[in-house]
Order: C-alpha cells, then sequence, then structure tokens
C-alpha cells in the first residue's frame, strides 16, 4: 500500500524530507525561533499546520485502534491511554512520517526552530510515538525522564502534533505548560487545545513542568478520543548548568479544585473529585514504596557483594596485587573468558 500522501516521482522519502513539513513553517522561521526563545513560563513554540496538509490527513487516517495491551499505566494496571512506539508498522504513510523523523533535513529544522544544536532522533521512539488518550484520562504536571535509558543521551526536545478535527476547551485534555505545580498558588500555566495538525514545541529539562486536566467528554462525544503524534529528540551533550543524574519521569498531583475554599458548600461532585485525588496520591504512594524496597534490595546484594569479596580478600592474605586478581578473576568469569 502506498503513502497517502506523494513523495517524489520515486516514491523516494530521503528526497522529500524537506517537503513533510508545512512550506509555511520555514518560511516564519525568523519570527518563529525568537517566540520560542521568550516564551514563559519556559521555552516553548506553537505552530499551527505544522505537517502538510495531505501528510496531517494520512497521520488521521492510519490512526492506530486504541489497544489496551498498549494502555498498562504505571501502576501495570490498563488505563484510557495506549502508546504506540512502533509507527513504522502502522501504515505506509506513518513508516514515511517515521523515516522523515530520522533525517537530517527534520533535525536540522527543529535546530532552527529552537536553537539546540546537534539534534539527534529517537530511533526506538521510547515512550513516544501514537499516543491515544480517552475520556475521564487526565495527565499530572511532570518533568520528563532525562536520559534514553539506552544510549544516554540527553533529552532535550519534545515535540506534540495533535491530531483531533473535533475538540472543544471545554473536553478538558488542553496541553499545560506549568511554572511550577508545587506551588499552586504561584502556579502560572500557559494552555493550548489539541486542535488538528496543531504543533507544540518545547525544551525537556528540570523545570518544564507539563500535563493535561482530565477529559470530560459530552455523552454523544465519547466515541472520541485525545490524539497526538510525540517525538522526543536527544543531544549528546547538553548546558552544563542543566546536567543532573539520571532519573526517571517526576509527577505532581493535582491541587483541589480552585472553587473549593473556605465558604464553598461542598457537593457530591465535589466530594468525589476529592476521593480521587486521594486516590491518585494514595498509588503513588504505594507505587514509591515499591520502588524503594527494589532499590533496598539490590543494595542489600551489593553490599553482600562487597562483603565476599573482602572476605575472599582476607582469604589470599590481603594487599593490593591479591585484591586485582581476584578482582581480574571475577570479571572473567562474568564475561565467560574463563
Amino acid at each position: 500500500m502506498e503513502a497517502r500522501f506523494k513523495l517524489t516521482e520515486n516514491n523516494s522519502v530521503t528526497q522529500a524530507t524537506d517537503q513533510l513539513v508545512s512550506p509555511t513553517v520555514f518560511e516564519q522561521l525568523s519570527l518563529l525561533r525568537p517566540k520560542f526563545e521568550n516564551a514563559r513560563p519556559f521555552k516553548h513554540l506553537v505552530i499551527e499546520d505544522f505537517f502538510r496538509t495531505d501528510v496531517a490527513e494520512a497521520l488521521c487516517h492510519d490512526f492506530p485502534v486504541f489497544d489496551p495491551m498498549r494502555a498498562l499505566n504505571e501502576f501495570g494496571k490498563v488505563g484510557n491511554k495506549a502508546v504506540n512506539e512502533h509507527i513504522e508498522t502502522l501504515s505506509s504513510s506513518y513508516a514515511a512520517v517515521a523515516d522523515y523523523l530520522k533525517s537530517a533535513a527534520f533535525l536540522n529544522l527543529m535546530s532552527d526552530l529552537t536553537g539546540i544544536p546537534d539534534l539527534l532522533p529517537d530511533v526506538n521512539m521510547f515512550g513516544g510515538g501514537t499516543h491515544e488518550n480517552r475520556h475521564g484520562q487526565q495527565l499530572d504536571a511532570h518533568v520528563d525522564f532525562n536520559y534514553d535509558p539506552k544510549t544516554k543521551l540527553h533529552r532535550r526536545l519534545n515535540l506534540l502534533v495533535y491530531l483531533n478535527k473535533e475538540w472543544d476547551e471545554s473536553w478538558g485534555g488542553s496541553i499545560e505548560l506549568h511554572s511550577n505545580p508545587r506551588k499552586p498558588d504561584e502556579n502560572t500555566i500557559a494552555s493550548f487545545t489539541p486542535d488538528f495538525n496543531r504543533a507544540v514545541i518545547f525544551e525537556t529539562n528540570e523545570y518544564s513542568w507539563h500535563g493535561f486536566p482530565r477529559i470530560n467528554l459530552p455523552a454523544d462525544k465519547r466515541h472520541l478520543s485525545r490524539k497526538s503524534l510525540s517525538v522526543y529528540l536527544y543531544s549528546k551533550s547538553r548546558p552544563q548548568h542543566e546536567v543532573v543524574p539520571e532519573h526517571g519521569t517526576f509527577y505532581v498531583q493535582r491541587p483541589l479544585p480552585s472553587h473549593i475554599r473556605p465558604g464553598h458548600v461542598m457537593t457530591t461532585a465535589d466530594i468525589e473529585e476529592i476521593k480521587s485525588l486521594l486516590g491518585r496520591r494514595d498509588g503513588w504512594i504505594e507505587h514509591y514504596q515499591r520502588v524503594e524496597l527494589q532499590i533496598s534490595s539490590q543494595m542489600g546484594q551489593f553490599h553482600r557483594r562487597v562483603q565476599e569479596l573482602e572476605d575472599r580478600n582476607r582469604e589470599l592474605g590481603g594487599g593490593k596485587k591479591a585484591i586485582a586478581r581476584s578482582v581480574k578473576r571475577r570479571v572473567n568469569r562474568l564475561l565467560g573468558r574463563v
């Protein structure tokens, strides 16, 4: 099956990579770069009609059906968010876009838009790909993991392209960029609805907090869902002041709704909302308890191993040469050389 959009006479992706993004993006580069640099609460950029219309239409048409097996949440349970990282398998159109996202033309464009040099693609699209969020789903404010778990490259940039032809702001689901969700009274938020072919690009660092409020579709619209293509870009290095130890994704659960304040008469809906918030916090506390137990177990194994080596060293009579010989033998055995 051929891609739903024309590439070149030879159907060659490599010759057409500079054409999958709308020509207007290239025409407006000089205007878009300053917008990214000066945006608040952190560097970001919103671009309408990001892909060529035929490309965006093809991505929308070929978007995968919600798969519960791809919707496991952080707690191992099936949720309302499905992620497909293997977009090249979805259709020829997605395969062409997957190739484009790895091309020098695309990476150079993203560097031109943001000023971040030497960007690299994630060939495995770890955590990226198609994202589908259904009624009831929300995403707490968070900062993303900061290194690719395999390559250890620095995560630098998020590109989110939305594929929703019908969406109303009142339905929730608008992406929110936060200044500091840990201080809700001071937190400022930039919010954008997930409109069709709208791209939201933002830097990834220790203060690029983002998420979206709960999706609450009308009863007659619950066949719809919030669809997007998520792309993460990396680099071999980053500014030294941004370098921190490797970590996973950090979430901050939502505060109480703003209308719950002294003098407010609580409703049944308010009680259910509070129960939901408490349940989410309890779930994360339980999750972090499991993580601590796993880390404690690993540290225990490490300390036992160190003790074994120290005991072995004493058996050999001590000394640096004895330690070196012991370590070398054990390393060789681990490597299968002995």
